[in-house]
């Protein structure tokens, strides 16, 4: 094809030639997508013909990559394996999110399997999100699942347990993990990203490691197009700002909310176990303060006692509330019985019957609460 007039062609050339003849073959599509996008005004039968070449070529480099099994890395020393793999079937069920974070994530994942029209408007999916929230809410759970729908391994490096005392080999041991993940179609996850994504300015930290953040910032600047890599930390705060403006998306996972709660508990159970929807209520009041991680924990332990008891799972969650209940302070037993009460469903006795309360403790709570509902509304009005 001739060269068009308005096409510089030197500079892109070069670094064309570059990747192509160095070690960063993977980067060819990417920078060839910022060529089209480039000259689309100035010469769009080149960009036209460019995008048509990178949708042909994308079905078949991902397929070759995916192909390819390649040794995990290992620490020079100890021998050990750097990043652990793991490959999450299309069965696994999908976390609980907040629809905040379903649509994050599902954007994600839309994005990837329309990869090739994207490509074709000479765009890209989003290669790199952020997962921040405090720990057991799912950022883990969500990385699995995002691997499950693309069909992909998931690659985990945690990067607190990689920190070496020897610095210079951390950072030898994490360009290795990054290396070993570009040259293969995969989800990488840098689960506690703080551990060394640290703010630059921290003057307890060293030039070892601050090099190294700078390092990891460039690697997500160039981070190919048909991998994915995502990051998780449980401490935002401690991020060097650089680090928020490197990724495409950051997404944001709150403490679980009571519906979720519900949804998380109703999961866990099974989904097919017969339990009446008041004692999901129940369940999911009492565990209003704790992340699924710990819900679960919990509610596969109900599960394991009512297999090995022989007996029903409602009985066995009866069972537990009663033992809670009894646990708690007094004025937590009047509060829990009066949340109770709210609930569609649970009569005041039912609320006295599970907690212990009274129900002339609850009569007095409730005109309590009627007497001051009409103080406000009388200073309102």
């Amino acid at each position: 094809m001739a060269e068009p007039k308005t096409f510089r062609g030197t500079e892109e050339f070069i670094a064309l030639a570059r990747l192509a003849l160095g070690e960063r073959q993977q980067d060819v599509p990417l920078y060839l997508g910022k060529v089209a996008r480039r000259y689309r005004a100035s010469a769009p039968e080149l960009a036209e013909e460019i995008g048509v070449l990178l949708k042909n070529a994308s079905g078949r480099s991902s397929a070759l990559r995916r192909e390819t099994a390649l040794p995990l890395p290992v620490d020079s020393d100890s021998r050990l394996h750097l990043v652990r793999m793991e490959r999450p079937t299309r069965e696994m069920p999908e976390p609980v999110y907040s629809p905040e974070v379903a649509r994050e994530i599902e954007t994600i994942i839309r994005e990837r399997h329309q990869a090739e029209r994207l490509a074709g408007a000479g765009l890209e999916p989003t290669r790199s999100a952020l997962f921040i929230g405090p720990p057991g809410v799912g950022k883990t759970m969500s990385a699995r699942w995002i691997a499950s729908q693309l069909d992909l391994p998931l690659l985990i490096l945690d990067l607190s347990a990689v920190m070496s005392s020897f610095l210079g080999r951390t950072g030898n041991n994490v360009r290795a993990v990054l290396d070993y993940a570009k040259r293969q179609s995969c989800v990488l996850l840098l689960d506690e990203l703080d551990a060394i994504a640290k703010r630059r300015d921290d003057a307890t930290e060293i030039g070892e490691l601050k090099r190294l953040v700078t390092v990891l910032l460039q690697e997500i600047d160039e981070w190919p197009a048909d991998g994915l890599l995502l990051a998780a930390t449980n401490h935002p705060e401690l991020l060097d700002p650089a680090v928020w403006r490197r990724f495409d998306s950051i997404v944001s996972f709150p403490a679980p909310q009571r519906g979720e709660i519900e949804r998380a508990i109703y999961g866990y159970l099974g989904g097919e176990i017969e339990i009446g929807r008041e004692w999901i209520d129940i369940m999911s009041i009492i565990f209003g303060s704790m992340n699924f991680s710990d819900i679960k924990k919990r509610v596969m332990g109900l599960r394991r006692d009512s297999m090995m008891n022989n007996r029903d799972i409602g009985e066995e969650v009866e069972d537990y509330i009663h033992r809670f209940v009894k646990s708690l302070p007094r004025a937590d037993q009047i509060s829990l019985a009066t949340k109770l009460y709210s609930i569609k469903g649970v009569s005041q006795r039912r609320a006295a019957e599970i907690t212990g309360v009274s129900r002339d403790t609850l009569r007095k709570r409730e005109i309590i609460k009627e007497v001051k509902t009409d103080a406000r509304e009388g200073t309102h009005g």
